[in-house]
């Protein structure tokens, strides 16, 4: 496959092959960066004994409140591994609960269609994965609009070029234009076709989770896709303590052929949980952990990924938030929950309020990112293109968020001493009054020595002004532009791509155009 020509970097946890290797380094350009083994520490927002009482009470919630399952078979499996059950109300003791949690695997490997882009989740590995679910874009005119199929195309396009994202999600946004029964087919077959990168599946019906694992199968081969993740699937928690029957049917298809689910409640804090930080990540924990442990009754020892997306709500008007502190401060207590229970975890990254690429987006989407990464998180969500507390995609800020995760990826990466006695070896070569832009060490290291964005601007204001002072939502514009006129397609199969078109072609035939 032809590799189209990206931004590059050496990330920092390979070492070995001296001059040569990094000098062959540069010479190829990079599609995508390996999994990011993050070698900076974890931070602690609380003591262990705070993190305890948190996890002591969400256990309590289960024991004394409960959970609903809103689902005939999942009441019977509940039923079956002796949990209290009361009609949907399911009380599940903490012996019971733990033992099914422990199943899981603490990593797991997630495969692509291009091995060479096959990562790793959980431990001390991150991926960076763009954002799911808008139902409007910022179009490449900076129009707000509603999405199309023709933009969704585009942004699995901008995903797979981008070398710090590692997955092309599925649904970035909405094709509105295609009837929501068949609207499923098309999203997949986007993210299969645009991009080799792993991918999200459908979650909104049984049937489409099936059509989604059928896909998969003509991809990667179906005895291959019974056992080994090749996607990651969405599930949400309805909060306060209600696993609705769509999710559970959706979590029943994949857990069975062994895909990893994200299980996280969807809080509003404030609305759907109290309004306190510490008793929100209380209530999340003890949905997810229901979730995890129900995919263990499933398929035990499935790979599953324990999650949450925690906002805070405007209390003058119940709007959601982006970016605030509390919002980074339930990063942090989750990712010390998923440590205790040994659990790969999810969270999101730049998701943002801001209706637009400017100022507030900027602050938003380093406030969360941050918290994130120093969270120690392995799934990060919604990483490139989230506006307007994810109804909009953005051109502009899709493009610019994947050039910051370039220097979160460098950042995460930890700090190399891999050439520290040849730059000291340059002080001395250079000596007092003297400059270090001829040198060899510099020749050999500046191309990656440090983060240098391209749409950031550095310049002075004459030379700003001078190329037209162009805004940073306007720079961000050009360069998503300039990368899909640059975008290579990594081909299919031609056995492959006809048997997507035929199994879309045959469930197209037999499913409606609207939901009755």
């Amino acid at each position: 496959m032809n590799a189209p020509a990206a931004e590059t970097i050496e990330p920092t946890h390979r070492r070995g092959g001296g001059r040569l290797g990094r000098k062959a380094l540069r010479s190829a350009p990079v599609a995508s960066f390996p999994t990011l083994v993050r070698q900076i520490p974890v931070y602690e927002i609380v003591p262990d004994e705070a993190v305890e009482l948190i996890h002591e009470e969400s256990l309590k919630i289960l024991e004394e409140v409960g959970c609903e399952f809103r689902d005939d078979e999942a009441i019977a499996l509940w039923k079956a591994a002796g949990a209290d059950v009361r009609e949907t109300r399911v009380r599940i003791d903490r012996a019971l609960l733990m033992e099914l949690v422990s199943k899981v695997p603490p990593e797991f490997t997630l495969h692509a269609r291009n091995p060479e882009r096959t990562v790793r989740v959980g431990g001390k590995n991150s991926i960076f994965v763009p954002m799911y679910g808008a139902p409007y874009v910022r179009d490449l005119d900076n129009k707000r609009r509603y999405g199309t199929l023709a933009d969704l195309n585009n942004f699995h396009k901008l995903a797979y070029m981008a070398p710090a994202l590692h997955s092309s999600s599925s649904i970035i946004c909405e094709p509105m234009e295609i009837p929501v029964p068949k609207r499923h087919l098309h999203i997949i077959h986007s993210a299969l076709k645009h991009s080799d990168k792993p991918f999200m599946g459908i979650v909104t019906s049984k049937e489409r989770a099936e059509d989604t694992m059928a896909m998969a199968g003509i991809v990667f081969g179906e005895d291959f896709v019974r056992d080994n993740p090749v996607l990651v699937a969405i599930t949400n928690c309805n909060s306060p303590l209600v696993w609705d029957a769509t999710m559970l049917d959706a979590m029943r298809v994949y857990a069975r052929h062994n895909q990893p689910l994200i299980l996280a409640p969807f809080a509003l804090c404030g609305a759907s949980t109290s309004a306190s930080a510490v008793g929100a990540v209380a209530q999340v924990n003890a949905e997810a952990l229901a979730g995890v442990a129900f995919t263990q009754l499933i398929r035990p020892g499935s790979p599953q990924i324990y999650g949450q997306f925690m906002v805070t709500v405007d209390m003058k008007t119940g709007a959601p938030m982006g970016g605030t502190p509390e919002a980074a401060q339930m990063m942090y207590l989750m990712g010390a929950l998923a440590r205790k229970y040994k659990l790969p975890w999810r969270t999101s990254g730049f998701h943002v309020g801001s209706k637009l690429n400017d100022a507030q987006a900027g602050y938003e989407a380093n406030m969360l990112m941050h918290a994130a990464i120093l969270a120690g998180a392995n799934y990060i969500w919604h990483s490139a293109g989230w506006l307007e507390a994810g109804l909009t995609c953005g051109y502009s800020k899709f493009a610019t968020d994947c050039e910051q995760l370039v220097g979160w990826y460098k950042y995460a990466g930890g700090l190399p001493f891999d050439d520290f006695k040849d730059a000291l070896a340059a002080i001395r070569e250079v000596g007092p009054q003297g400059h270090f832009l001829g040198t060899q060490h510099t020749l050999e290291h500046f191309e990656r020595a440090f983060f240098m964005p391209s749409i950031m601007d550095f310049n002075s204001f004459e030379q700003w002004t001078a190329e037209g002072a162009k805004d940073h939502d306007t720079r961000g514009l050009e360069k998503a532009r300039n990368m899909l006129a640059d975008y290579q397609e990594p081909k299919l199969d031609e056995g492959v791509a006809e048997g997507l078109k035929d199994l879309i072609a045959r469930r197209e035939e037999k499913l409606p155009d609207s939901v009755s």
